[in-house]
């Protein structure tokens, strides 16, 4: 049994610390907003006040929130995780940020001798209940073996890409794909509905073919039930796909459907849409 600290109780989080708390492990939690993290606490996990609270009672410290600036603030805070952490932990950050941020992290870590990872994740709302989320990692090879075991309680696929900030820089790959089967899956349901042909019979059949993606699979099936609710909120994509073109243009790369992609999801979020899921990109040509 590990001690773990675990930082975000969002959509993802929650379902992420269910799993430790399943396989047997100690989990101490922390959240912005403590109410968000009143229901895995009733399971079992122990709420702390602060960061640096969780990390006082944990070996492995998992973070997962909103941006940048929330990892900034939780891992350099007057009460962040470095102001407790020291040569035992491991400290893993789950959330999409910049590679950017992710070496600082390291490189504040290894002075100290606090061994530190880049771990994004792949899958949604649906990946982390089911415990099947891809995650992908940055940093140390020892470290990595060492949290290894705890972070595959979650996952389906869990791979060291390279050194600190290769997690994130993979995790942008994986956001340039999705943007592309996110605008194709849509434009699909708008053509084939403009065409009056049966939706469900289209999906299920393009589904079976070079069409078939996670997407279509996954999210085609809630737009037609009219589900929007977030299983990876528009204003989270938003964020991801200005981290990816910010990246490009440091790599010297254009990534001309990334940014048509990019600007379609700022529309949405404009339009007041940026806490619906993904799937909703469809509103912008059905309405609500």
């Amino acid at each position: 049994m590990k001690k773990i600290g675990f930082i975000g109780t969002g959509v993802m989080g929650s379902s992420m610390i269910r799993h430790l708390l399943g396989a047997g492990h100690s989990v101490h939690v922390y959240n912005r907003t403590k109410s968000r993290a009143d229901a895995v606490v009733s399971e079992g996990a122990v709420w702390c006040d602060t960061p640096a609270a969780v990390t006082e009672q944990s070996d492995i410290v998992i973070t997962i929130v909103g941006y940048p600036a929330d990892v900034e603030e939780t891992y350099f805070g007057e009460n962040g995780i470095f102001s407790k952490a020291d040569e035992h932990h491991i400290l893993v950050d789950m959330t999409t940020s910049t590679p950017t941020l992710a070496e600082k992290i390291y490189a504040f870590g290894k002075e100290r001798g606090i061994r530190t990872l880049d771990a994004p994740v792949s899958g949604g709302d649906k990946g982390a209940k089911n415990g099947t989320l891809t995650t992908m990692v940055g940093g140390d090879q020892a470290a990595f073996e060492e949290a290894k075991e705890v972070l595959s309680v979650f996952s389906s696929m869990v791979m060291l890409q390279g050194p600190a900030g290769s997690g994130q820089h993979t995790k942008m790959a994986n956001q340039i794909m999705v943007a592309g089967t996110m605008t194709g899956m849509t434009e699909l349901l708008v053509y084939s509905k403009a065409a009056g042909l049966d939706l469900e019979r289209v999906i299920e059949q393009v589904g079976s073919g070079s069409a078939a993606n996670w997407s279509l699979t996954n999210y085609a099936p809630r737009i037609l039930k009219q589900d929007y609710s977030a299983g990876f909120f528009v204003k989270h994509f938003v964020k991801d796909l200005k981290i990816a073109l910010d990246e490009a243009d440091r790599l010297g790369i254009e990534l001309p459907a990334t940014k048509q992609a990019a600007a379609l999801y700022e529309q949405l979020a404009v339009k007041g849409f940026a806490d619906d899921g993904t799937q909703a990109l469809v509103k912008l040509w059905w309405g609500e």
